[in-house]
């Protein structure tokens, strides 16, 4: 499955548009998390902790929509775009969520 930002697949032909397609991830962030990440906040640098959260997140995001598209037979997702929130009350959530077009390709 080809998953791209652009509207078009190099050397390939989109010979039908099946839909928009999309992947959603909602997921907590740990209290271990918190505690590293406030930390860091305080006296500078990366929280690890968050940004393995965040790709785990994005990469499931993307499997979840990628295989939605091959459920409705599609060989790509073309133009798909990615967006992040910060939910719930204490802001203690992450919404990873992506979406784009499944194509076949001739």
């Amino acid at each position: 499955m080809v998953i791209t930002t652009t509207t078009s697949v190099e050397n390939r032909q989109i010979s039908s548009y099946e839909g928009i397609v999309f992947g959603e991830v909602i997921t907590g962030i740990n209290m271990l998390k918190d505690l590293g990440a406030g930390l860091r906040n305080v006296f500078g640098g990366r929280s690890k902790g968050y940004e393995e959260e965040l790709l785990r997140a994005r990469e499931e995001a993307l499997q979840e929509m990628s295989q939605r598209a091959q459920a409705m037979g599609a060989d790509a997702v073309v133009g798909v775009k990615m967006d992040y929130e910060v939910l719930g009350s204490d802001n203690g959530m992450l919404m990873v969520t992506c979406s784009g077009t499944a194509v076949k390709l001739s």
